[in-house]
């Protein structure tokens, strides 16, 4: 699912040239590598052309920091102290928590989402992007960070315009939202993204697990297997929607992948440079009337305009400023987004939404988002939220989606997944950052079923009275020709081919306690779509008898059991003597 969030950002045209002349100067020097599964570095491939970055991102795309990584690979060292000296040691250096952290991702998401094969190095490249590391390391035991680390304001004045979405319980904001933590989730992302990396019940972004493994699966959702660079290219485009930021997390998931080492928390190197020009140290926000959260530390944040030199005229003398337009400390007028235009969302033609257990829908949600003159309105970021008791997610596991509208005004879900539970699915629509109406989509889970079945082998069924069937009955299941697997059956020794009840005579199974039982429910296919069914002992019945197998979607299969006793030769006539 592509998470969509607000506008592109307006960055500093003077850094982002440097930066690119910088990244274009790195990849000049420094040959391609190959890291240790044969792969072509991810630094040093070319990003794919057919990835393209979405609307928004993770960070809203915040601003981050442009250092460099250092020419020359860094010299991994055992020891859980600084490595030595020479270039690229300090860089490579990751503060003991925080890499304890990516790594303890990257573990769980292998579990989780094994297709996904994310590497911890690209949680660390990001981390050192985005927040040099949790500034260094500065957290406490737990991994928690000393101070929040925020990102500025997104007011629109020089970044993306997204009003609050979580009444400041993350970012101490009630009219914008700011990136949070040292990963820089902007409130609305972690709302659906956030996780519990620590095991202590929370989801808080300013916690180094918590924050790592929201990453982790941010990254991982849309079913991407990040060991493909072009996946690799749209996840990292998702989390912050610059080509800039892309070949710069390359660079230095690349120099991790060469080598990295445990320094101790607080001692991690402080980047200096961002995306928005502004110093690393300078506060945040400075939006004139506004103030940092007490307690906090600046991340990015935009730098203030220098004062410009007072025009000189012909005549030498300095001219008198111009009054401004504006009283001061006059609050500027926010601009209009294409969401404050949004009256209510519309069906964009949804089909009906049904699918098997265990399947994909067929069909996708589509919304469309309208003005109160019914006019689309493009650019706007819908959430789709899985709502109620199942286990029903979209591709990817996750029971949250994000996406913007299309040019046409239509968000169209990630495909869902339907869960083992059966029944009605609620899918709500809502607008991000409007309080508008949602629309509930119902999508129907259905049992797993079969179509055909028939036996593995074709074996004679026959057994002695009171003896037991040489064979076992073992049959597969099918539904439009592909395995059904999982499916549910039952097995029941019937009367005859006109009467389906249990018979009360003939072959029989056995319970656990040795009893005759001529009926088994409960049955499920495997994985290959076969079920081999238990041994059948025979009665002193003989004759020919029927057992039955159904399953769900109505497949049936009779096959034919034999009781007989074996058959004694007769001795042939004695000659009578010759008269």
């Amino acid at each position: 699912m592509a998470a969509q969030f607000g506008r592109r950002l307006r960055k500093g045209a003077a850094t982002t040239a440097v930066a690119a002349v910088a990244v274009a100067a790195l990849s000049a020097s420094q040959a391609p590598g190959v890291n240790d599964h044969g792969r072509q570095a991810a630094a040093d491939a070319t990003p794919s052309p057919e990835a393209s970055a979405s609307d928004g991102s993770a960070t809203g795309n915040s601003p981050y920091y442009t250092d460099l990584p250092p020419l020359k690979s860094p010299n991994p060292s055992p020891s859980t102290g600084p490595a030595p000296g020479g270039a690229g040691a300090t860089e490579a250096g990751i503060p003991a928590t925080v890499l304890d952290a990516y790594k303890k991702a990257e573990a769980t998401l292998r579990e989780a989402k094994p297709g996904c094969n994310l590497p911890w190095q690209l949680l660390a490249a990001i981390g050192r992007v985005e927040s040099g590391q949790a500034r260094g390391g500065r957290v406490d035991a737990d991994g928690t960070t000393i101070k929040k680390i925020l990102g500025p304001q997104l007011d629109g004045n020089g970044f993306a315009l997204i009003k609050d979405t979580d009444d400041g319980a993350y970012d101490g904001n009630s009219s914008y939202d700011q990136a949070v933590g040292p990963m820089q989730f902007i409130p609305s992302t972690w709302a659906w993204a956030g996780r519990d990396g620590n095991g202590d019940g929370k989801k808080d972004p300013n916690n180094i697990y918590d924050a790592a493994l929201a990453a982790g699966h941010y990254l991982c959702r849309n079913d991407w297997d990040l060991s493909r660079q072009s996946e690799l290219d749209r996840a990292i485009l998702s989390y912050n929607n610059s080509r800039d930021y892309l070949n710069l997390v390359m660079r230095w998931l690349d120099y991790y992948r060469k080598g990295t080492h445990e320094v101790p928390d607080g001692t991690g190197t402080l980047p200096d440079n961002r995306s928005d020009d502004g110093a690393g140290a300078s506060p945040t926000p400075t939006v004139p009337g506004t103030t940092t959260p007490a307690g906090s530390t600046p991340g990015p944040g935009p730098k203030p305009d220098k004062p410009g030199k007072p025009d000189k005229p012909a005549g030498g003398g300095t001219t008198t400023p111009k009054p401004p337009t504006t009283p001061p400390g006059t609050p500027s007028t926010p601009p209009t987004t294409p969401t404050d235009t949004v009256d209510h969302l519309e069906d964009a033609g949804t089909a009906k939404l049904t699918a098997m257990a265990g399947d994909t829908f067929g069909r996708r949600i589509s919304t469309r988002a309208e003005t109160e003159a019914g006019k689309s309105v493009a650019k706007v970021r819908v959430r789709f939220t899985i709502v109620g008791d199942t286990d029903t997610t979209f591709t990817g596991g996750e029971d949250v989606a994000t996406v913007a509208t299309n040019s046409s005004g239509v968000a169209v879900a990630p495909a869902l997944r339907a869960g083992e539970k059966t029944g009605t699915v609620t899918v709500r629509a809502t607008v991000v950052g409007r309080a508008v109406p949602g629309l509930d989509y119902k999508a129907t889970v259905t049992e797993r079923a079969a179509d055909a079945l028939a036996r593995t082998g074709d074996a004679a069924l026959t057994c002695a009275p009171g003896g037991t069937f040489a064979n076992q009955v073992e049959v597969k299941a099918t539904y439009k020709g592909a395995v059904a697997d999982g499916v549910a059956a039952t097995a029941t020794l019937i009367k005859s081919a006109a009467d389906p009840a249990a018979a009360d005579k003939g072959p029989y199974f056995k319970s656990a306690d040795g009893k005759p039982v001529r009926a088994l429910t409960g049955l499920k296919t495997d994985a290959k779509g076969l079920l081999k069914l238990p041994e059948l002992y025979a009665d002193d019945t003989t004759g020919t008898f029927l057992l039955r197998v159904t399953t769900a979607g109505g497949a049936t299969l009779t096959v034919e059991l034999t009781v007989a006793a074996a058959e004694t030769s007769t001795p042939a006539p004695s000659a009578s003597p010759s008269a």
